[in-house]
């Protein structure tokens, strides 16, 4: 009897499929077995490609802008040395030093500068008490006493209009391209008798070159150094207003400056 019941076991265990192979033998059991079988698969983040835009996009939100700069420090006001620090840099790799030594400011050139408290009006007050009679004498033609430098037509016209009391009844011309040949600015420079120049240093220098305006009885020279655009730049910020002034500069005011015939201010 035992022996019997051994081999009906023996027997039910093998007619008795396995769980394994029943999973093999049944129509939806392969999906099963695979899938115990399957390996882990490593999963991946993929990363979007840099496109050049991009890149480009990226480069621009990491440049610093002149207000962001202004934000973090307040706006500190010009002073000579600033002047000095721009026209070395500028010529340092050009000229000698022979050459850069002749092209140096003396510091006695030089008027107190704006220390962004003063109105256009009593920043010329201060610097140039003898107004009244600086402009009772000066009766040639071609030229200006003081000459106002600025970065554009727009400036140039505020200033014009912020300098009425200190001005008084002296005739202004107006010294920029925009709307004005300078054609007809040379022959009002000849005809008339002009005491205050304010323009832009492209044309300034323009009428200088062409001989419509001497600069030898000019006394002062103003650069409106502080002043800020809507873009927060001042001119000599603006590469071609910076290249145009120091153009102007070199062609005659320095020499003018080393003499000591011109004085020169920075509002």
């Amino acid at each position: 009897m035992l022996a019997f019941n051994r081999d009906a076991s023996d027997d039910e265990a093998i007619e008795k499929p396995s769980d394994e192979t029943a999973t093999h033998q049944g129509p939806d059991s392969k999906l099963a077995v695979t899938k115990k079988r399957k390996k882990p698969m490593e999963c991946f983040l993929s990363q979007p490609e840099e496109t050049p835009e991009s890149t480009l996009k990226a480069k621009k939100r990491k440049k610093k802008k002149i207000s962001d700069v202004l934000e973090k420090s307040p706006p500190k006001p010009g002073v000579p040395e600033d002047l000095q620090n721009l026209l070395s840099q500028h010529f340092g790799t050009k000229r000698s030093v022979i050459e850069i030594e002749e092209l140096k400011l003396p510091d006695s050139c030089f008027l107190p500068a704006n220390d962004l408290t003063h109105s256009f009006s009593s920043y010329l007050k201060e610097i140039c008490p003898k107004w009244a009679k600086f402009r009772k004498n000066h009766e040639e033609k071609k030229s200006v006493v003081m000459l106002v430098i600025c970065s554009s037509a727009l400036r140039s016209l505020e200033l014009i209009k912020s300098m009425t009391a200190f001005k008084g009844d002296c005739r202004v011309l107006k010294l920029f391209a925009k709307h004005i040949k300078i054609k007809e600015q040379m022959n009002m420079l000849e005809k008339g008798v002009f005491h205050i120049g304010v323009g832009t240093p492209g044309r300034i220098k323009a009428l200088v070159e062409q001989d419509g305006l001497c600069l030898n009885s000019t006394k002062y020279i103003i650069l409106d150094w502080n002043w800020r655009d809507q873009k927060l730049r001042r001119m000599m910020d603006i590469p071609e207003i910076k290249k145009e002034t120091i153009d102007l500069l070199e062609l005659r005011i320095i020499k003018l400056c080393r003499e000591g015939s011109v004085k020169l201010g920075l509002f």
